[in-house]
């Protein structure tokens, strides 16, 4: 097929599957999801429209914060769809083409590595682990009514604060270590991720882990109960568990230029 009247977006590469994709799944722009096949590989792709997904529409696009959020969605929603049928290898956001010929000439350029990388992530999925702690600063010591405490009592009192508070925080990176590895041993692969600003994510709290762990689809039901587990083992802390996803955090070398116009 081609795509006339638009450009080709493609949101995954995968093999050929044999489960239909849901019968009302709308893709970018509101239009279903298609399968372009090429040797044994298929590629999930849409037709969107070129002033939209255009260079410079693009360009234009990236300041929309309204237009990211929901293009987001719609691209999330597709692949979402492909992990409860398939393995999916995710192509970046906003990954266009002029048309079939471009994508074709894409998924044979990269055969090698997509079907290496499938090959190793088959029947696996990949889910998020974070650790938060609730950041407190030491309490000023209180005064004993009546009279104020000497300078030295208070530097005193200041000191065994601080040092409990250093304490608590070296407890809570230990668990965080311990955590990582325990998820670690249950998973076949690991990722750890840059902490969370808690400014710019708005959750509360200090984020000690923010982790991936690649695990067999069989074997994720131990793993979410492992998780579990570990909710009510400290104190203070909070344990936030996201997916199963496609393994987003386990394609590389895999990485799609996000235009390439046929010439």
């Amino acid at each position: 097929m081609t795509a006339q009247g638009g450009l080709r977006y493609v949101y995954a590469v995968c093999r050929p599957f044999e489960a239909a994709l849901q019968a009302q799944l709308t893709g970018v722009g509101g239009t279903p999801p298609g399968l372009l096949r090429h040797h044994g590989l298929v590629a999930v792709v849409s037709t969107v429209p070129e002033r939209d997904f255009s260079e410079a529409s693009l360009r234009d696009h990236l300041e929309d914060l309204d237009w990211l959020a929901a293009t987001a969605r719609a691209h999330q929603g597709v692949i979402d769809a492909l992990t409860t049928v398939t393995t999916p290898l995710p192509l970046r956001l906003a990954t266009v083409f002029r048309d079939d010929s471009g994508v074709r000439t894409m998924m044979e350029s990269r055969e090698e590595d997509f079907l290496h990388t499938l090959d190793r992530l088959e029947g696996r999925v990949e889910w998020g682990v974070k650790l938060y702690a609730e950041a407190s600063e030491p309490e000023r010591p209180p005064t004993p009514a009546g009279r104020p405490a000497s300078g030295r009592d208070y530097l005193r009192q200041r000191r065994s604060r601080t040092r409990e508070h250093e304490e608590k925080w070296q407890a809570a990176e230990e668990f965080a270590r311990s955590l990582h590895e325990r998820l670690s041993e249950r998973a076949e692969d690991s990722r750890l991720h840059p902490p969370q600003n808690a400014t710019l994510s708005g959750v509360s709290g200090q984020n000690l882990l923010n982790a991936a762990y690649l695990v067999r689809r069989a074997d994720s039901e131990e793993f979410v109960e492992l998780v579990d587990r570990t909710k009510d083992e400290a104190p203070g802390m909070r344990v936030e568990l996201t997916g199963p996803w496609a393994a987003y955090s386990f394609t590389e070398p895999v990485e799609a230029t996000r235009r390439e116009e046929s010439r």
